[in-house]
């Protein structure tokens, strides 16, 4: 049995014994939406950070659909996180006040943002369907660099400014105004309302993303994943497929793209930068790619960690450096990320304590350690195999 195997199965089993407990699916839900809503009483920067975490984990699910579970890494994905930015970021500026007259000034802000929603989506769609279709025909490395060139290429033509449309490297402002809806006013880009609305849009996303990958769909695109020559020769097209899967993915990694827009009050050309293509990646790789949660783990330890570095000034000034041993020992440790390591450090406790009740704390400390050493042992074995193959 693999790892990934072994996982699967205490993650069957977990679900089994919460069930079987009274734990329904309604009843994690419930206590889900229960503490969304409690965030939202804390400080205002957490409020913030908990608002940005869920857009980088829709980015970062976003990604994974093309690569964890149909296999091509793209390192182009920002450009379609800034056509959802600059999308909204242009409706905004340049239709506001049309929308206005049409619906009335109290509830134009959020009609507005609906539409520029409507508009970043779309020029995402636009983008990601000539791409999409040249990109696919590509497989790995090459794959990789071809999203990467024509993310630098979207990059380059918003510090360009085509039409005065981009402001170049000031990026477009964004302002969400106050909306008025049954006698009650609300500012949309205030933080809880913002982080309310960030949710309501993300949830569903996340769900719509589970489905795909749980449909008949998602299941192509593991057998794609696995082999794309046995898929074909079952009658998959692979490149339509690939394809499909890559317009999906794009589409919302620009509702992702809204969102941060609004979050950031600018559209600015750096989300198209290669540099912010890789904040999926390495998500993903943190939490792991062979998980559906995992990026949404992935983020939540990239955000967060990012932000408990900044708290200390010595460490900020090199936290390239400590960012940097972190994805090392996830690579070398945690081949399935923190998703896996939190299921197998489940796994790894229940046995110390099966040590402990049959030979009490001595047995379970020798367990502990002897457990502990075999695995670092594997990994750095695993390491020099590695090495070795590359030579």
């Amino acid at each position: 049995m693999s790892t990934h195997d072994g996982i699967t199965d205490r993650v069957g089993a977990f679900g089994r014994e919460a069930v079987s407990n009274g734990w329904t699916t309604e009843r994690f839900a419930v206590l889900g939406l229960i503490g969304l809503v409690l965030l939202a009483f804390g400080p205002t920067f957490q409020v913030y950070l908990f608002t940005e975490f869920m857009i980088i984990a829709l980015f970062a699910l976003a990604f994974n659909l093309l690569y964890g579970y149909t296999g091509l890494l793209s390192f182009g994905h920002a450009m379609f996180y800034a056509g959802g930015s600059y999308g909204m970021a242009i409706v905004l500026r340049d239709a506001s006040p049309y929308v206005a007259e049409v619906v009335g000034s109290g509830i134009a802000p959020l009609v507005t943002f609906v539409l520029g929603a409507l508009a970043g989506v779309s020029l995402v769609l636009l983008i990601a369907v000539p791409v999409g279709w040249l990109s696919v025909r590509l497989e790995e490395i090459y794959f990789a660099l071809i999203t990467l060139a024509f993310g630098m290429l979207v990059f380059s033509v918003i510090i360009q400014n085509p039409g005065g449309l981009t402001r170049g490297t000031d990026g477009v402002i964004v302002t969400l105004g106050i909306t008025e809806v049954a006698g009650m006013e609300f500012r949309l880009g205030e933080r809880r309302t913002y982080y309310f609305l960030t949710a309501a849009i993300v949830l569903p996303s996340i769900y719509a993303i589970w489905r795909v990958v749980n449909s008949p769909f998602g299941t192509v695109c593991k057998a794609i994943r696995e082999s794309p020559d046995r898929a074909a020769a079952l009658g998959v097209d692979v490149t339509y497929h690939r394809w499909m899967t890559f317009v999906v993915s794009a589409a919302f990694v620009g509702v992702a793209g809204v969102l941060i827009a609004g979050l950031a009050n600018v559209a600015s050309p750096y989300h198209a930068h290669w540099t912010t293509s890789a904040i999926p990646v390495v998500a993903t790789v943190i939490g792991g790619a062979t998980f559906f949660a995992g990026p949404i783990v992935g983020a939540f330890v990239f955000l967060y960690v990012r932000w408990g570095i900044s708290r200390f000034p010595a460490l900020e000034a090199h936290w390239e450096f400590f960012f940097g041993l972190m994805l090392i020992g996830t690579v070398l440790y945690f081949k399935q990320g923190a998703a896996g390591g939190l299921l197998m450090l489940r796994g790894w406790l229940g046995d110390v304590r099966a040590a402990y009740d049959r030979g009490g704390t001595d047995a379970a400390l020798d367990y502990a350690k002897e457990s502990t050493s075999e695995r670092l042992g594997r990994g750095d074995r695993s390491a020099e195999e590695e090495g070795g193959d590359r030579e």
